[in-house]
């Protein structure tokens, strides 16, 4: 316990946790102290002046990040014939149909994303306990309820990134590795932090953007001047 708590007061040294960084320093502090041995994710957390438990204030959308995510994106299509044909063809890791419903329901859920044709929305729908809680819920609005499964599949693949406010009025979400660069990183945040930035529903009044920060997996949270990335 000692060693690990030195380790954890070692790479919080020099991050004052009351002050806000610009963009570029942030990164640079994030990267420096992601010391673990395995590539750490980079988050970007943003509290936003929202209320979801209000209708017209609740946050949800997708990004594609310019760099990525750094993540091998397991992708599950729920399709029949031709458009199944299709999802495996883009690369899909599982498709199926009643089959792989049975899988789903039998605890086994072995993706980090799920797209489905509008046809099958019946079917996936009796998943909505299993999926729903775990975000995997496919939802047109993010497009992840589509008959272009080759476009839907290969943004997941390639660094399709779904956000959705939390209670307390937090968005979260993994914009990149350790090992990118700082500007990959830097564009990742700003992609993301835009995308929240034009979500922004009718119902949010006042500061929008309240606070945002990032971290590494293990590393100490860094304050950012919304200011620095567009965020308003």
């Amino acid at each position: 316990m000692v060693k690990v708590a030195k380790r954890i007061q070692k790479i919080r040294e020099g991050v004052d946790a009351t002050k806000l960084y610009g963009l570029t320093e942030a990164v640079s502090l994030v990267k420096e102290r992601a010391v673990a041995k395995f590539d750490e994710t980079i988050e970007v957390a943003m509290n936003l002046g929202v209320d979801p438990r209000h209708a017209d204030q609740m946050v949800r959308g997708v990004v594609n990040l310019p760099n990525g995510t750094g993540r091998d994106v397991r992708v599950a299509v729920f399709a029949r014939g031709a458009k199944a044909d299709e999802a495996k063809a883009a690369g899909a890791d599982i498709v199926g149909a009643e089959d792989l419903l049975e899988i789903v329901q039998g605890g086994k859920i072995d993706f980090d994303r799920c797209i489905a044709t509008p046809d099958l929305m019946p079917l996936v729908g009796r998943l909505g306990k299993v999926l729903g809680p775990r975000g995997l819920m496919p939802n047109p609005k993010v497009g992840t309820v589509t008959m272009d499964v080759t476009a839907a599949v290969k943004a997941s693949k390639g660094g399709a990134v779904e956000f959705r406010v939390e209670k307390a009025g937090i968005i979260h979400a993994g914009v990149g590795k350790a090992s990118f660069d700082a500007k990959a990183l830097e564009e990742n945040i700003r992609a993301f932090a835009d995308a929240v930035v034009k979500a922004k529903p009718a119902g949010a009044k006042g500061n929008y953007v309240k606070r945002v920060a990032i971290s590494s997996t293990q590393g100490p949270g860094v304050k950012i001047d919304p200011n620095t990335i567009n965020a308003a």
